[in-house]
């Protein structure tokens, strides 16, 4: 395989920082805020410029805590979105293959075992700016969209939903995965098996407490947000 030229945004995020210490055969840059700010369009022309890379992997985000999204809307647009969106100009603007980071959460979560084409509907704020992010994307046909389920390890919270469906999967997962998708195009859902967040997070730490989401998020939170894999399973 020949050596390639990455490019990643969002190196000082979590899981930025675990995909720093995945061994590659390409050589990846990660560009500090100030090195590459993703509002700012010459910014980022002038760190690709210099680089000129073949890929870049667009995972600079606002995430967490959710509320952060209801409260600083402005925020959120700006860096999921609009900052998304400032990205994807420049790497049509240099025929630059774009992998962006979206997530689960953009499916309704009612029914689950959801395929790359069926119908959205953003569960939270979050979701909606990261659905944003992905109007520009599928704009460029030069792209790949990963609508992942991932979480750190060790699973930070002490209790945790038994009656809530989903795929997620720790960081360093996805980060041996994501090599094996860099000439991918389109949209891939990628995480680990279907089951619940109690389930996924008891396997590494048995002291987890059991809660119910539905008694927690309301009757009708959407509970079942997991993902068909189907695709992603033919690749790896």
């Amino acid at each position: 395989m020949k050596k390639l030229k990455i490019v990643f945004t969002g190196g000082s995020g979590r899981f930025g920082k675990i995909f720093k210490k995945t061994k590659s055969k390409h050589t990846i840059y990660f560009p500090t805020k100030s090195e590459l700010n993703i509002l700012n369009i010459a910014s980022i022309e002038k760190y690709i410029t210099k680089k000129k890379p073949k890929i870049l992997i667009h995972a600079a985000a606002l995430s967490r805590p959710m509320e952060i999204h209801q409260k600083k809307i402005d925020k959120s647009i700006d860096l999921n979105i609009i900052g998304t969106a400032n990205i994807t100009k420049v790497c049509l603007k240099h025929n630059i293959k774009l992998i962006y980071f979206s997530t689960s959460y953009v499916y309704p979560g009612i029914r689950g075992n959801y395929k790359e084409n069926d119908s959205l509907l953003p569960i939270n704020y979050y979701a909606w700016s990261k659905l944003g992010g992905e109007c520009s994307v599928m704009m460029y046909k030069n792209s790949l969209i990963l609508r992942i389920c991932m979480t750190e390890k060790p699973f930070i919270h002490k209790k945790t939903f038994f009656d809530l469906k989903t795929n997620f999967m720790y960081h360093d997962e996805v980060a041996k995965i994501l090599p094996k998708l860099l000439f991918k195009k389109g949209i891939i859902n990628l995480g680990g098996p279907t089951q619940s967040v109690y389930n996924f997070a008891s396997k590494y730490n048995k002291k987890v407490k059991k809660i119910s989401a539905r008694k927690k998020l309301g009757k009708n939170a959407p509970l079942n947000l997991s993902m068909n894999l189907g695709k992603l399973n033919k690749i790896i």
